[in-house]
């Protein structure tokens, strides 16, 4: 079979199943970013602009929380993958459910379908996000030299779905380009266009995955017995016994709202990691080199949750202010605010290939807590620059499009420093016995940084918009430069890993 494996070259030099995972997960990509660079303005704009008019700041905080409940789910993703229906299985139901909440939000049902759209989608990213990876590694023996590159082929697609995604579905939300729908977006035929991407992306998945997949990826790597499963099933009753107590006494008490059950999400998402970490550094398995391995990955983890809160605050923070502050013209060419979603994706294509060659070529490179650092430093910095247009300009009018250019490829020069390396250093902490639990630690970080975000985004407003972009952007630099004087004593405790 390895044999097979190195023989298949049908996709430029690469298995031809790697099409397959390719243009799926490209499609789904499309389909995410291509509903997230237009979900906030949806929210908050005015019913009579065919939005939901929500208030800003709600709008803004169900955002945030929204990217922390993709990562959370994908904990529970892994696990009913690892052991229930194996990653084929698990990443088509993912998908289905994904298009299924595209649908949701494509038809004028109003808040009601937002919320069932959120939890369709929030499930089904949870299940097909981190199974697709694993399907691409599968299709390499341990051997096979094409793995990286295959790898970066695979992030190229990621990429290239969610830059195309935010020109194509503002462009039919806008009526094509022929302003069909009055002086309102119709924001459901965006939705329309991203249910129709995951759609393709799941044809592609079906058609091909048969013949081209591992078999290995129908079956669950450790699938779960009987008696494993009681327990399982008794503390999932009891989480949700317990949650719907919660819910039960907030709407006793007339509390029940979407503020309260955000702050629940945001205790959540901040509490499992520190239940993670408990349970790693007192489990009888971990060993005395492992401990101290954990040790370390605490402070890059909180490092990566204060990075991600700024990294992803561009559908949030960064798109109000696309919409309310920035020029939408660069001379004759007009664009919408939404457009400025492709920047991430686009800065990524562009510098990894840059920061490939010099870690390739950098001898004598800082170790990962040093660029760890220096990628906090990068994520504040991209903050302070948004808060100069403020300061120089007031906060009343529209400054340049290309403040936002230049915040972007900042913060993305701080994700080259910051994402592979730290997928890279989670595998090489992990302790034997919690692989897996490791590197969900990898995406309860992310989730860390959005449902802290789902905080503080209440209180950005054009008013203020100069104070909060030097207080989060302080913070960051701040803690990245005490990351530099801790830098010997974490990498001690890694015991080796570099």
């Amino acid at each position: 079979m390895d044999k097979e494996k190195k023989l298949d070259t049908a996709f430029f030099g690469q298995p031809r199943g790697l099409s397959t995972l390719f243009f799926t997960e490209m499609w789904e990509r499309f389909s995410y970013y291509g509903m997230r660079a237009i979900l906030l303005f949806y929210m908050y704009y005015a019913v009579t602009k065919g939005g939901l008019g929500m208030n800003q700041s709600t709008a803004a905080s169900i955002m945030a929380i929204y990217g922390s409940l993709v990562y959370l789910a994908t904990v529970v993703g892994g696990w009913l993958s690892d052991r229930v229906w194996g990653s084929r299985k698990t990443v088509f139901i993912g998908g289905v459910l994904i298009m299924f909440g595209h649908i949701a939000l494509s038809l004028p049902f109003g808040v009601s379908a937002l919320y069932v759209s959120i939890a369709l989608i929030v499930c089904g990213t949870g299940m097909l996000k981190p199974n697709v990876s694993e399907m691409v590694g599968g299709l390499y023996s341990e051997e096979d030299k094409r793995r990286d590159s295959g790898f970066s082929m695979f992030v190229f697609g990621i990429n290239l779905g969610a830059a195309v995604a935010p020109w194509a579905v503002p462009w039919a939300a806008n009526g094509f380009g022929f302003h069909l729908f009055g002086s309102g977006m119709n924001f459901h035929a965006g939705f329309s266009l991203a249910a129709i991407g995951m759609f393709f992306g799941l044809l592609q998945y079906s058609l091909d995955g048969r013949k081209y997949l591992s078999k290995d990826s129908l079956y669950p790597n450790d699938p779960i017995d009987k008696e494993s499963l009681r327990p399982v099933i008794i503390w999932t009753i009891v989480g949700l016994a317990v949650l719907v107590v919660v819910l039960g006494l907030l709407a006793a008490m007339g509390q029940l709202n979407i503020t309260n059950i955000i702050n629940i999400i945001t205790v959540i998402a901040i509490a499992l990691p520190i239940y993670y970490f408990i349970m790693m550094l007192n489990s009888k398995k971990v060993t005395k080199i492992e401990k101290s391995r954990v040790l370390a990955y605490i402070p890059l983890f909180i490092a990566a949750a204060i990075f991600w809160a700024i990294e992803e605050s561009g559908s949030v923070v960064l798109a109000l202010f696309a919409e309310q502050r920035t020029v939408l013209h660069i001379g004759g060419w007009h664009f919408a605010a939404a457009n400025f979603q492709t920047l991430n994706p686009l800065f990524i294509m562009i510098l990894t290939p840059v920061f490939v060659a010099l870690w390739d070529h950098w001898k004598g490179q800082p170790s990962a807590p040093g660029k760890f650092s220096a990628g906090l430093v990068f994520a504040g910095l991209s903050y302070i620059l948004m808060a100069l247009p403020g300061m120089f300009y007031g906060t009343a009018g529209r400054v340049s499009p290309f403040w936002l250019v230049g915040s972007w490829f900042i913060v993305e020069i701080g994700e080259m420093l910051v994402s592979p390396i730290g997928l890279s250093v989670t595998t090489k902490l992990a302790p034997k016995a919690f692989k897996s639990q490791m590197m969900s630690m990898w995406f309860l970080a992310d989730s860390a940084g959005q449902a802290v975000n789902a905080q503080i985004v209440k209180y950005y407003s054009n008013a203020n918009e100069v104070p909060y972009f030097l207080a989060v952007g302080l913070v960051s630099i701040v803690f990245g430069v005490i990351l530099v004087f801790f830098v010997k004593k974490i990498h001690g405790l890694m015991d080796g890993v570099d």
